[in-house]
């Protein structure tokens, strides 16, 4: 029987750093308790997009949620006779 092992293809990403932004970003690796450097880097980056992400989505469905809004306001359906019940009964109570 064989088992088969799922492949997670790699793919490299090089960058050029200053020294002194290497050496922060080791230390900061070392304090946060990650094995090495490219760990940390992979970790902050994966953080940094979901965020980009999330952000991205908020604006666009803020966006959709605004044209709805206006949407429905400007092309409003005349009320029913539920409603006009309604908004004279409301009307009521707030003369007595």
């Amino acid at each position: 029987m064989k088992t088969t092992e799922a492949r997670t293809e790699k793919a490299r990403f090089d960058t050029r750093l200053s020294k002194e932004q290497k050496i922060i970003f080791e230390r900061a690796a070392i304090m946060g308790g990650y094995r090495n450097l490219s760990d940390f880097v992979i970790s902050a980056v994966q953080e940094k997009a979901k965020m980009i992400f999330q952000e991205t989505e908020t604006v666009l469905a803020s966006q959709k949620d605004s044209e709805i809004f206006f949407d429905a306001i400007i092309n409003a359906a005349n009320p029913n006779d539920k409603l006009i019940a309604a908004a004279k009964q409301y009307h009521d109570l707030l003369s007595k």
